[in-house]
């Protein structure tokens, strides 16, 4: 090893004296050593092809005068083309791959660099009748080259302009030999171009990764031909996963359109059109000149990877149905958009401009950690779910693992783990494998949860049935007959059963008994909790003072609901007096006047609660309004509340006015109105006027 590089010293410099010898001669001698050209090297053509490993001529920089046939490159340096035995193109899936510069003494290198050959081409068929010769490039090359044959560009991948070089997706190339070349003396040279981003993408960059290929055009045109078989082999898997995300979409778009409210569908869908994007772009690189080969990268790499991780780690917190899910959008994005811009970085056009090459030392390992700080969020979100729901998040966690897998495709590369296959020389890369395989497990998944979705929503909708059943019969449809009164009630449900109830039972004495109240919770459950306080009303509490009718319904409820219930019990004589005892209800409203009442627990708490009672007086012609909280929790758009303001402001608006105002601002919760005048009549009884006292019969005061 040391007397090897010891001779690439010597050569250096020795190379380097001849070259300041030549520059002092006189120019007699200057002109003659530029016009002497080195031997040629003798290709025998038959009727198979020759690989042209050189040994070549090789030069970084940039001259076009490279090209010309009488160039002196007696100076350059020699690169042999000659793959080492065993090496294997992992990208290609083929056989033979050569170390670019950045392997053979050049290492960090970019931008322009030149090969030349000389040969001497024996076509002992040369004829005009005989085939035209072709040169057939290698298929995997950084990142652009011109082909120079006699000074005379042939072909090229890329286009060169002045002062930029536009890069393609390598693919196969062959170009005709120019003005009928069938044979003789023939200077090849080949200008190549690097991004310094490349110095990052690829393994061993730099130039040629394998020999040109010269023979007949039969020949050579046959294998450019094997060589698009060996493209389109290894896109069929991009084919075929691009089949498995249409048909991941196209069920994702029919399970949302059958469940709106289920937001998983709607991040695995995005999810599937990022990945389908970057299977779009890799074969438009592959097939057409749409994308320069930095378009496709900077989406790529820059864009849609990074967003795909964070596609993925919503859709798994949606999936788990884990309550942080607002944290976890907080925690991924962010580092989402770090990666693309650390991505970004490192790629052309502001790698190796704005940024300088030598960043990459920090910027490479940065990125790195941002990425694995997306894996471990990932990790711990399939953890959370594990931990929340272990059934469903063990059969979710393969998919899990395999999606985790195909998003750390390049970082498995560099510790050398095979990330590319080929069974029966189909390419697949395990990126590819690990989505089709999650999407197909995430499917099975998928059509499993909404089975069991629909079998909840057809148990959900039988016991509306039957709360909606059992709520026509408690609730009244219309008021009953209140003699001496004018009574309005309305009741708006915000689903189809809600927990409102109001009962108004007309006294032997007269008088009429008001019940209104809300329970906690909604459906058949609720529903079944307002049938007992009805019922306990109509069998147990007709003709006692209110405050017992609420402590009675107390010691009912309690133990028997989960939950709780406000209410509030009015009784209203013949003459207008009135006692009100109140649980955590609102108060009514007298005259646009909200009644300041006494006010207690709600029902359903402690069954050792006692309540009081307030008297009050309503006059002919005065209207009484009761409301439940749908009313003042009503809520627009704005977020603004409807609030006790505007209710009180139009207290005294008939009930299905006042309750249609409050659903119209945004109807959140159940409304229920309940407006009661009193009609006057021809004699009425005189009475001492009534205050805000507790009613006589009042057990205690609540502590």
């Amino acid at each position: 090893m040391q007397i090897g590089h010891l001779n690439r010293l010597l050569s250096l410099a020795t190379a380097a004296l001849c070259a300041v010898v030549v520059s002092h001669l006189p120019a007699e001698s200057q002109k003659q050593a530029e016009v002497s050209t080195p031997q040629a090297q003798t290709v025998q053509l038959g009727e198979s092809t020759v690989e042209l490993t050189g040994p070549w001529k090789f030069h970084t920089g940039d001259d076009l005068s490279w090209s010309q046939p009488d160039f002196n490159d007696s100076a350059w340096g020699i690169l042999d083309l000659t793959p080492p035995p065993g090496s294997f193109d992992h990208f290609l899936g083929t056989s033979g791959f050569v170390p670019g510069w950045t392997a053979r003494g050049f290492t960090g290198y970019s931008g322009y660099a030149w090969y030349r050959l000389r040969l001497n081409i024996q076509n002992g068929s040369a004829s005009n009748a005989s085939p035209p010769l072709y040169i057939k490039m290698p298929d995997n090359c950084d990142d652009a080259y011109q082909v120079y044959v006699d000074g005379q560009m042939i072909g090229a991948l890329g286009r060169f302009a002045q002062h930029h070089v536009t890069t393609y997706l390598t693919r196969p190339r062959a170009f005709e030999l120019p003005g009928g070349v069938r044979g003789g003396s023939v200077t090849i040279a080949i200008r190549t171009w690097m991004s310094p981003g490349s110095l990052i993408l690829a393994t061993y960059p730099g130039g040629l990764h394998g020999p040109p290929i010269l023979g007949k055009s039969t020949e050579v045109l046959a294998m450019r031909q094997l060589d698009w078989d060996v493209v389109n082999d290894s896109n069929y898997s991009h084919m075929i996963e691009g089949a498995v995300l249409l048909l991941s979409i196209i069920i994702v778009l029919a399970l949302a359109r059958l469940d709106r409210n289920e937001p998983t569908y709607l991040w695995l869908g995005l999810a599937c059109v990022d990945t389908l994007l970057i299977l779009g772009l890799i074969l438009a690189g592959d097939y057409t000149n749409l994308f320069s080969r930095t378009t496709v990268i900077v989406l790529q790499d820059d864009f849609l990877f990074p967003a795909r991780i964070g596609l993925w780690i919503i859709f798994w917190g949606h999936w788990f149905r884990l309550g942080r899910i607002e944290q976890i959008h907080r925690w991924t994005w962010p580092l989402v958009i770090a990666l693309a811009v650390g991505s970004a970085l490192q790629r052309a056009p502001i790698y190796g401009t704005l940024v300088p090459v030598r960043a990459v030392a920090w910027l490479l390992p940065a990125t790195v950690i941002i990425k694995l700080m997306l894996g471990a969020l990932l990790i711990w979100t399939a953890y959370a779910g594990l931990r929340r729901d272990k059934a469903d998040g063990a059969l979710a966690l393969p998919a899990v693992l395999l999606v985790g897998i195909a998003q750390y495709h390049y970082e498995l590369l560099q510790v050398h783990v095979p990330v590319y296959y080929f069974p029966f020389g189909y390419r697949i890369a395990l990126s590819q494998i690990g989505i089709d395989l999650s999407l197909c497990i995430i499917t099975v998944l998928l059509v499993r949860r909404f089975v069991g979705t629909l079998r909840d929503q057809e148990k959900w909708r039988i016991e509306i049935d039957q709360a909606k059943h059992v709520q026509s019969m408690l609730v009244p449809t219309r008021p009953p007959a209140t003699p001496g009164f004018a009574l309005e009630t309305i009741y708006l449900p915000a689903s189809s059963v809600g927990g409102d109830f109001f009962h108004v039972m007309h006294e032997e004495s007269g008088a009429l008994l008001i019940v209104i109240g809300d329970v906690s919770g909604k459906g058949l459950r609720a529903a079944m909790t307002v049938g007992t306080i009805i019922g306990a009303l109509r069998n147990e509490l007709p003709n006692r003072p209110v405050q017992h009718v609420l402590e009675r319904l107390n010691r009912v409820l309690c133990g028997q609901i989960s939950g709780f219930v406000t209410c509030c019990v009015l009784r209203i004589e013949t003459d207008g007096s009135m006692t009100i005892s109140n649980a955590g209800h609102l108060a009514p409203y007298l005259g646009g006047a909200e009644l300041t009442l006494i006010n207690g627990f709600p029902l359903g708490l402690d069954p050792q609660v006692s309540y009081e009672a307030s008297r009050f007086r309503i006059r002919p012609n005065q209207q009484l309004t009761l409301v439940t909280d749908g009313v003042v929790e009503a809520r627009n758009r704005s977020g603004q509340l409807f609030g006790f303001g505007r209710t009180l402001a139009i207290s005294t608006w008939r009930a299905e006015d006042l309750a249609r105002a409050a659903q119209d601002f945004g109807q959140n919760d159940d409304i229920t109105v309940l407006t009661l005048i009193r009609q006057p009549v021809p004699v009425e009884a005189t009475s001492e006027p009534l205050t805000n006292t507790p009613a006589a019969g009042t057990v205690a005061q609540m502590s």
